[in-house]
């Protein structure tokens, strides 16, 4: 993203805009604050909008003594990390902003925190992301006739309504999200839990850059810094107000999708390893039988074999050997017990 527009000529550090205007024409691009400090002294009825990157204090502390900025908002606008929110410091405004912008390459959501300080002869911004790009805010409303007319007001609305527009690309990112992650469950995909997962944490901070909006914007309807809305920016307020509401809607939704898709992957899941365990003990069974079988079996077959090994060692002294019934009676007690083995685990099921 392009930190400096073709109007650009400051060298400060941490400046990437500073114009200022008159009648809604841009007569002056100062190089330096002190020239912008100037001009206002010079034109009281001009407005000075300065565009601030990752600012160093001494920088803020330089604008805020210039225009009177309260210190507890300086010092929100240096460390930043600050939730969405509007404040009044007798004729200043702060205001935090939090946006959002969707990368389709890496399917994640990107956060930008944005502070505004707005008072009757100035606007600043104090970007800390690359996001959002406010060149193209200002350039729009230099091209759009009477668009800086509005002055301070015009100017804070149109920033706002940038920033609330970069939800749309979001909300539909998000939802095609969570439409592939209900095909990855039924799918069985293994890596679908932590996408949830991953994704439900995106869905929550994107609700708290969200919904924090609604409040904001009731307090800019009870009226701007000077106790009234304009009547020619009051359909800008409310087209805001109504992109906030469908923003806020679609979250509550996909909050609510989430929790059924992961219950329904946590019931999948476990219905899956009921499986997985029902065949492993179908499995076990299984094996189980056979070496029953084969115990058996063996069982059985060792009985006659013990009684042949036992008349095969040929000694001399085996009256057996020398009884005409010897070799028949042999036989029979193989018979006999292989029979009666067979009878026994047939009965216990084993055969």
């Amino acid at each position: 993203m392009r930190l400096y527009d073709r109007h650009v000529a400051t060298r400060e550090p941490g400046v990437v805009n500073n114009a200022v205007y008159v009648d809604g024409e841009r007569i002056a691009t100062p190089a330096t604050l002190a020239e912008t400090f100037a001009l206002l002294g010079k034109h009281p009825e001009a407005l000075a909008w300065i565009g601030l990157y990752r600012p160093e204090s001494f920088l803020l502390a330089e604008l805020a003594e210039e225009f009177g900025l309260h210190e507890l908002a300086v010092e929100d606008a240096v460390h930043a990390h600050q939730r969405p929110k509007l404040e009044r410091y007798g004729d200043t405004l702060f205001l935090v902003l939090r946006a959002a912008h969707y990368d389709d390459d890496v399917e994640h959501v990107d956060f930008g925190e944005l502070h505004v300080f707005a008072g009757p002869r100035f606007v600043i911004t104090v970007r800390h992301s690359e996001g959002p790009d406010l060149s193209i805010v200002r350039r729009h409303m230099e091209e759009t006739p009477d668009a800086l007319h509005g002055g301070t007001e015009a100017v804070l609305y149109a920033i706002i309504d940038a920033v609330v527009d970069g939800y749309k690309p979001v909300v539909a990112g998000l939802a095609n999200d969570i439409d592939e992650i209900e095909t990855q469950v039924f799918s069985g995909d293994p890596m679908v839990s932590r996408r949830i997962y991953e994704l439900n944490r995106e869905v929550i901070e994107f609700q708290r850059a969200v919904v924090p909006l609604t409040a904001i914007l009731e307090q800019f309807d009870a009226g701007f810094a000077d106790g009234h809305v304009d009547e020619d920016l009051k359909p800008v307020l409310r087209n805001i107000a109504d992109h906030v509401t469908h923003a806020t809607e679609k979250v509550d939704e996909f909050r609510a999708l989430l929790r059924d898709v992961l219950a329904v992957n946590t019931s999948l899941v476990g219905q899956r390893q009921n499986d997985e365990a029902q065949r492993l003990s179908e499995a076990s069974n299984a094996q189980a039988e056979q070496t029953r079988r084969i115990s058996g079996w063996a069982a059985i077959l060792f009985a006659p074999s013990l009684i042949g090994s036992i008349y095969g060692m040929n000694f001399t002294f085996m009256p057996e050997l020398q009884q005409w019934w010897g070799y028949p009676a042999a036989l029979l007690a193989m018979a006999v017990s292989s029979l009666s083995l067979y009878i026994v685990f047939k009965r216990k099921g084993w055969l």
